[in-house]
């Protein structure tokens, strides 16, 4: 008797699902329920429909050859039984039955399975802030609110953009508000926005945002929506209001767990639907995947919520091979690797930021920061921000962060196989990388990273963090701080707090304008700090023992530079 497998969700773990258990079981009767009208949605590439970088919504649904993943080409193609508008109500674990109802008709029915897939996805969070439900609040989840906002910028009625939600899909929505040349303000209850980030690298990143003409506020929080009909306004925790025609709340999404709930499935972190290795839920006949479950987080093995289209499909893919096979395909978890657009930027992270190792309970920690164009100069290379984080007990990679102009992305691939594997800083420092001039320094911006990282590991490095050292500054602390950069290099710009500019080949023979006091703190820089950390090693052949060195010198130092 033929396999029945039935799949509840048409975003990316279920049609992954049901395509890969076609691929393995040609007589397998697969039918896959669709509450809304479309399937198979690229649903990361919205806010780049409403930014203009394509206009053809169709493209959102089609496959690499411009085929639409519609009910026709799942059933021609897949031989997939695809329903959509078609809700699924209920499920009856003992009799193995799910009630589903069409949402064009009102109708419903039975529908039996041997294995079943949940992968009902997430919804997105709305606060329960006054004028919510005003004319041009939406949230962008789906590609009916895509489709509203994309008309609401073309139609040129919009004039000032609030986003609430400083994430990535907020900051990739703000970018295609101020493409669009529409005046956008984010708001971001949080200290600094992308929170996977640590406060530093988030502000280079902020920066960027404001020199793009989009406006940021941190540490502050929507209370209400003005407006009669339509909205008008935002009034902020702080008192202030900011004028409004459109808003976008980006703030998250909880997992959609009603129907498992009913089924008596197990729950797990933020009411996700937990799964073992082999995608299973409490029930052995019924799967899940998606936004909708729990995984386990690879470098701490905690339980997470990690609601990724990548993660989905890939989710899916082991799901369908179980269903099929018996429990052979394991799914292990995530490292959390994450990439987004900035405008010119790349920003990204995989693992943990320092700040949440520590929250982690990680305890000893070291990090380092490293700035330099991710190619050659004659090459044109662009600058690439990484700062790494290892428990400093055991040398353990546990993150990396990146941002800038550079190829962002090829690094946090990297980093993210150094996590899966749980490598270690020695491990990492004489990597086998790709390398040539059109695409990477001799030695790849991962490694040199890397070296910085080993380097404080074996006390050859002390520096100071750009947070650090400007908190120090505030205190009214005035360390000798040292510039080891050329004349014409200090005269284009610096950061302008009373440095002493000693060019690094004249360092030796400037003792005289140095501290008498050999136990004095003096902090040294560049602009990647390569040189910073020259200067710190003369200096301590020259007998000084209180010498930092500010990581990634002035291209990361995030509050402004004078020029």
């Amino acid at each position: 008797m033929a396999k029945r497998i039935l799949v509840i969700g048409g975003a990316a773990a279920g049609p992954k699902t049901a395509a890969k258990a076609r691929r393995l079981d040609e007589t397998a009767e697969i039918t896959l329920i669709q509450k809304g009208s479309y399937m198979s949605m690229a649903s990361c590439g919205y806010p780049y429909y409403i930014g203009g970088v394509f206009d053809e919504r169709e493209k959102l649904v089609c496959t690499p050859t411009g085929a639409p993943r519609d009910e026709v080409f799942f059933r021609n193609v897949k031989n997939v039984n695809a329903r959509t508008n078609t809700e699924a109500i209920d499920i009856d674990p003992k009799r193995k039955l799910v009630t589903v109802r069409s949402l064009e008709s009102g109708e419903t029915e039975e529908l039996p399975y041997d294995k079943l897939m949940l992968a009902v996805g997430a919804s997105p969070i709305r606060p329960p802030i006054p004028g919510i439900d005003l004319d041009n609040v939406t949230t962008l989840h789906n590609i009916d609110d895509a489709t509203f906002i994309k008309e609401k910028v073309k139609s040129g009625s919009v004039k000032q953009a609030v986003i609430i939600g400083g994430g990535l899909i907020g900051i990739e929505t703000a970018e295609a508000f101020a493409l669009a040349g529409i005046k956008v303000t984010v708001v971001e209850m949080l200290p600094y926005i992308l929170p996977f980030l640590d406060p530093e690298m988030a502000l280079i990143v902020q920066n960027h945002l404001w020199q793009k003409g989009a406006t940021v506020l941190t540490g502050v929080a929507a209370e209400a929506f003005t407006g009669d009909d339509a909205v008008n306004g935002v009034r902020l925790s702080n008192g202030d209001v900011l004028p409004a025609d459109f808003v976008v709340v980006s703030i998250g999404v909880k997992p959609n767990n009603d129907l498992a709930k009913k089924a008596g499935l197990k729950l797990g972190v933020k009411g996700a639907i937990c799964v073992n290795r082999f995608m299973q839920t409490s029930d052995p006949d019924i799967f899940s995947a998606g936004d909708c479950v729990e995984v386990t987080d690879l470098v701490t093995y905690n339980k997470i919520h990690w609601p990724m289209g990548d993660a989905a499909n890939l989710q899916g893919r082991v799901a369908a091979q179980n269903m099929i096979e018996g429990n052979r395909a394991e799914y292990e978890g995530a490292v959390m690797t994450g990439v987004c657009k900035v405008f010119d930027y790349s920003v990204g992270s995989v693992g943990l930021s320092e700040t949440r190792a520590r929250a982690e309970g990680y305890s000893d920690i070291i990090t380092a920061i490293h700035a330099a164009p991710d190619k050659p100069g004659f090459m044109s290379g662009k600058l690439l921000i990484i700062k790494l984080v290892a428990d400093r007990s055991t040398g353990r990679l546990l993150g990396m962060q990146a941002a800038g102009p550079g190829d962002v992305s090829k690094r946090l691939g990297v980093a993210a196989m150094a996590l899966h594997n749980g490598m270690h800083v020695h491990q990492l420092v004489n990597l086998d990388l790709p390398y040539a001039p059109p695409f990477s320094q001799a030695l790849d911006s991962f490694i040199t990273a890397v070296h910085v990282l080993e380097n404080k590991l074996l006390g050859r490095m002390t520096g100071i963090s750009s947070l650090d050292f400007k908190a120090m500054l505030d205190r009214g602390e005035k360390p000798f701080m040292l510039d080891a950069r050329g004349a014409d290099e200090y005269a284009q710009m610096r950061i302008g707090v009373g440095e002493t500019l000693i060019p690094l080949g004249k360092l030796r023979g400037a003792k005289s304008q140095l501290p008498a006091d050999t136990d004095a703190l003096i902090i040294t820089w560049c602009k990647i700090s390569l040189r910073g950390y020259e200067a710190q090693c003369i200096l301590r052949g020259m007998g000084y023992n209180n010498v930092l060195v500010l990581e990634g010198g002035l291209m990361a130092w995030p509050f402004g530079l004078q020029k």
